[in-house]
């Protein structure tokens, strides 16, 4: 016998490659769909948290001031509410001296508003 010889792969032994092989790629595959799910949640609450901060703050100043705030910079000085400006655009527009700001914090990596804007 010649032990520098090829030995031909049998077809069990190939079957079982392939077989591992297609089962190792489902695998990885499912692995990167669950995470990429889970960091888009993980982004949209943040936007969500961002969202009720500046909202709660303005309802604050209402209460306290009798007015809703006229702009995002009063709301950061007198309130203390900041945010990575590199990461979220935020639309604080007013309607009225009397009526709740449409308060609407966008992503900028993803350019689209969270589903519960306005």
């Amino acid at each position: 016998m010649n032990r520098f010889s090829q030995k031909q792969i049998s077809s069990h032994l190939l079957r079982r490659i392939v077989t591992t092989l297609a089962g190792t790629a489902c695998a990885v595959g499912l692995l990167a769909a669950g995470t990429s799910s889970v960091r888009r949640s993980a982004d949209n609450s943040q936007l969500d948290s961002l969202r009720l901060a500046i909202i709660r703050s303005a309802v604050h100043c209402y209460a306290m001031e009798g007015k809703y705030p006229e702009s995002l910079d009063y709301i950061r000085d007198h309130y203390g509410i900041s945010w990575d400006e590199s990461k979220y655009i935020v639309d604080y527009e007013i309607t009225g001296a009397n009526l709740m700001p449409d308060v609407i914090v966008f992503s900028i990596k993803d350019k689209e508003a969270p589903p519960h804007a306005g």
